[in-house]
């Protein structure tokens, strides 16, 4: 997986769009509690633009050799959800064993290297600076799982069957693991979020369905080919998958809502992942 499969399917910008609703409706509330207690004398002007721009990181350092950092900006409240990349900044990464790796820019806001293979059980450290602004943030890429085998699972319900991609796999035991899938449907990464932890499965055999219901664009039909990658990954970024999932749709106990819980210091929004990757796929009969 890629920087830009994993921006395709609008892992930010959907969430955006959730921030700009729940801010929308915290707004009604304001001015609902003002004409209450109020003696309606005046106008109340409430400008939407007024948040600072934030800077939005997306690091990923695979055990396939992928080695790459998206950057660009989030955008007004009225302005169209087109986050403009960030060029000009200064990229490295370096593991617990080497010397840091400038990462080039190869296209605008996209940073790569070859340099950098990663390795299970190494940590992995990001420094970013932009315009005088430096962010930092660190990963330490698990030993990697088993992907065992990837099989489409059906449920009925009130006479209509539905098919999930299910995914089986062996967590190891006594060692804390996390994991996050992402399912392509004919070639299209889908929109939901998917990851686990085994909290309550240490040791055992899992098979879990990666359900989704984000309507017939995501629906699996006969014909389809689905492919999953299944990613080991660490506390801190199964934390931000989890905090996101939560607060897209407004169950966030974590974060309020467009701010999920971010691995990356300095005051920027997104994650940096030092992960293993595989990969599986099965044509749907």
């Amino acid at each position: 997986m890629t920087i830009n499969e994993i921006v395709s399917p609008g892992f930010i910008s959907p969430v955006l769009k959730k921030k700009k609703f729940a801010f929308n409706n915290f707004l009604i509330w304001v001015c609902v509690v003002i004409i209450i207690f109020s003696s309606c004398e005046k106008v109340v002007n409430i400008d939407l633009n007024n948040s600072s721009k934030k800077y939005i990181i997306q690091g990923i350092v695979n055990n396939q050799g992928i080695c790459q950092v998206k950057i660009s900006q989030t955008v007004n409240f009225s302005d169209a959800n087109n986050f403009p990349a960030i060029s000009g900044a200064t990229v490295t990464i370096k593991d617990n064993i080497g010397v840091p790796v400038l990462l080039n820019e190869t296209s605008a806001g996209l940073y790569e290297t070859n340099l950098i293979s990663g390795a299970p059980t190494h940590t992995y450290n990001l420094t970013v600076n932009i315009s005088g602004q430096q962010f930092t943030a660190t990963s330490q890429m698990p030993a990697q799982v088993g992907f065992d085998s990837l099989y489409i699972s059906e449920l009925s319900l009130f006479g209509s069957t539905t098919k999930f991609a299910t995914v089986a796999f062996r967590d190891p035991p006594l060692v804390k693991n996390a994991y996050h899938f992402i399912q392509y449907k004919n070639s299209l990464a889908n929109k939901g979020i998917f990851a686990l932890n085994d909290d309550f499965s240490d040791g055992k055999a899992i098979n879990s369905q990666l359900n989704d219901f984000n309507g017939n664009d995501d629906k699996i039909n006969n014909g389809d080919t689905i492919k999953v990658e299944m990613q080991c990954i660490d506390a801190n970024v199964y934390l931000f998958w989890t905090s996101l999932a939560e607060s897209s749709t407004g169950n966030s106990q974590m974060a309020s809502p467009g701010n999920p819980v971010s691995n990356i210091n300095g005051g920027a929004l997104g994650f940096f992942s030092a992960h293993t990757s595989q990969n599986k796929t099965v044509i749907v009969r």
